[in-house]
């Protein structure tokens, strides 16, 4: 019976250790799989931004162009308009070159 004892205590923590195993497997799987998907997710966002701007610049520029438009008689707004992108765009010069 002594002997009996320690046999099944053996096997017990051997099919427990196999059910961790088994779990540690499943979970190393697991994360893996949820770590490309975030991956996927990242580029998507990023994707996404970019799309974003894209569009933001768009519009911008429509909205630009809509109002020369609006105001084709009034020459000396759209001067003034011109040269405040002029500013801004020799502002962005000045950044890029630093």
């Amino acid at each position: 019976m002594m002997d009996q004892e320690p046999n099944e205590i053996v096997n017990s923590l051997k099919e427990q250790i196999s059910e961790l195993i088994s779990l540690y497997k499943k979970s190393k799987e697991e994360k893996e799989s949820l770590i490309h998907e975030k991956l996927e997710l990242m580029e998507k966002i990023e994707n996404l931004n970019r799309d974003k701007e894209e569009l933001d610049h768009q519009y911008n520029t429509l909205k630009l162009a809509k109002t020369f438009a609006a105001n084709s008689g009034d020459s000396q707004e759209a001067k003034v308009k011109i040269n405040r992108i002029v500013r801004e765009i020799d502002k962005c010069i000045a950044l890029l070159n630093r």
